[in-house]
């Protein structure tokens, strides 16, 4: 099969790889955003280990993609839009994955088994913002459904306001309830930062996208 696959690619226009790859990599942050919803939902102190190994081997996998997007980038003359605007959207979809991980990491690490709704509630803006990438994101193919891609933008920066207003509110609990406890304010905010700044990621995403499609709508 892999033959087969190899031989196949030999006919692809070289310029239609990039979709392929960003279409993989928006596919791997909704499973990475999905192990992260699960992560957060569950008290079991065993199970979390595991999904946060899951989410390090798929940020892994993710690494690997941008890689292979930016080789691409480096080796082909023609593409489908500018080096740049690839090269943006690479970058901060990468930036997506690495909050995700950097999330989880810490929830692990900081040994934080009492997650509260303020980390559930941004974790499903994650999770949400990455879909609506998955949805917009295989459309630059062709970039004949372009209300799909504004629709999916339009959502990502409703998504990223509101998890803006969150953030806010948990840290202003957060100084309300550990005000004399400054080992655990410091890990709690540096959690709610990494969360925040993935919902950031997203919009920073979808800015690119619809950069690219006016420029090429």
């Amino acid at each position: 099969m892999g033959g087969f696959n190899s031989f196949v690619k030999l006919f692809v226009p070289k310029d239609r790889v990039f979709y392929s790859l960003f279409e993989d990599v928006a596919a791997t942050l909704v499973e990475m955003a999905t192990v992260l919803v699960e992560l957060v939902e569950t008290k079991d102190i065993s199970i979390r280990k595991d999904k946060a190994n899951l989410i390090e081997r798929l940020e892994h996998k993710n690494d690997d993609l941008t890689h292979r997007i930016l080789v691409e980038l480096s080796q082909n003359f023609i593409t489908p839009f500018d080096r740049e605007d690839i090269h943006y959207l690479a970058s901060t979809l990468d930036d997506v994955a690495d909050y995700i991980h950097g999330s989880s990491k810490r929830i692990d690490l900081y040994k934080v088994y009492d997650l509260n709704e303020h980390i559930r509630k941004l974790a499903d803006l994650i999770y949400q913002g990455c879909v609506e990438l998955s949805r917009a994101i295989p459309e630059l193919r062709n970039m004949q459904n372009m209300r799909v891609i504004t629709e999916a933008c339009v959502k990502i920066n409703s998504l990223e306001n509101h998890a803006d207003d969150i953030y806010d509110r948990a840290i202003a609990d957060l100084f309300d309830e550990h005000s004399n406890n400054a080992g655990e304010l410091i890990k709690m905010r540096e959690i709610y930062q990494a969360l925040e700044l993935a919902t950031d990621k997203c919009e920073d995403c979808a800015n690119v996208i619809e950069t690219i499609i006016i420029k090429y709508a």
